[in-house]
């Protein structure tokens, strides 16, 4: 039977914390999705979906507690700030640990969060202050389930970035090696895993998985989605040289994962757990190809002069 008390979705209006609320939603579960601005459109759908609206802020420990109060549950996904040349890991954990913190001062029972799947050391890239938040996690006595998830599906959609997403001519351009399977995962898979747990809080206790729907070659993927779009794509694998150039944490990046073989979820577990989990073809199916070559015709269109 599904409490009435309301599980408190962080990132609520961002890709993860989205597709776990409207899941959660879906499922018939009460939700309360923290926000910054509840005039956003993205906190405007949430509340039309039937959310209730929290107003609050990481940096501020009195919203956060403000937020946990009266629910049973939080989806936890505290913002980074990072960029090419380094990832504010100490910020991230600070966030991610205050929220413990409230959520065990006002009663929360359960903590589902969402980190970054694991290839190396925790000094690879984004890991160290996800670890601090394990950690921190373990030692809380609260009922907590962690969610490992590996690249996003969606990051084919990015514009902008020095790696991944696809360019207007067709390239996708990453670290990762041409000719060996890379994994990755739909974002509502995630949300899929987290209800999950919201669900079964008992069960999911102490359980840490690494998620995954997909391990096809960055080539092969490339391939896959140009048959869908109709359009050329083709993978470039950027050279360790290119990768330091970028920036330090992502030429260690670069490194490890030909050090380790990347990532290695158990797929076939996974996909026992959840009967739905996403391929790429599905994905892509699913509104992936709209949503790409929308984002290369933007991405392509001439800047009107004058």
């Amino acid at each position: 039977m599904t409490s009435a008390l309301p599980v408190l979705i962080t990132g609520a209006t961002g890709k993860q914390g989205g597709a776990t609320a409207h899941r959660l939603l879906t499922e018939g579960h009460p939700v309360r999705a923290l926000v910054r601005d509840p005039d956003s459109p993205a906190a405007r759908a949430l509340a039309a979906a039937g959310a209730q609206l929290a107003v609050g802020d990481f940096d501020d420990p009195a919203s956060l507690r403000a937020a946990t109060t009266g629910t049973r549950a939080v989806f936890l996904v505290p913002p980074a700030d990072y960029s090419a040349k380094g990832w504010g890991e100490d910020t991230e954990a600070r966030r991610g640990i205050d929220m413990i913190d409230a959520a065990r001062a006002t009663g929360v029972e359960q903590i589902v969060f969402s980190g970054v799947a694991t290839m190396g050391p925790a000094d690879s890239w984004g890991q160290d202050g996800k670890r601090q938040i394990e950690a921190a996690l373990a030692a809380s006595g609260l009922r907590y389930t962690v969610l490992r998830p590996v690249r996003f599906m969606e990051n084919y959609l990015l514009q902008g970035s020095p790696v991944d997403g696809i360019r207007p001519d067709g390239e996708h351009r990453h670290l990762f090696p041409a000719g060996r399977p890379l994994q990755m995962i739909a974002v509502a898979d995630i949300g899929a895993f987290a209800t999950l747990a919201v669900a079964a809080p008992d069960t999911w206790h102490t359980r840490t998985l690494e998620l995954a729907g997909e391990a096809i070659t960055p080539v092969d993927a490339a391939a896959t989605i140009s048959a869908a779009a109709g359009r050329p794509v083709h993978y470039r694998e950027v050279t360790e040289a290119e990768a330091d150039a970028i920036g330090p944490q992502l030429g260690n990046t670069w490194r490890l994962i030909r050090e380790t073989g990347g990532w290695q979820a158990d797929i076939p577990a996974l996909r026992a757990l959840h009967p739905g989990l996403m391929s790429l073809r599905d994905w892509l199916a699913r509104g992936g190809t709209a949503r790409i070559t929308d984002r290369i015709a933007v991405a392509g269109a001439p800047t009107r002069v004058g």
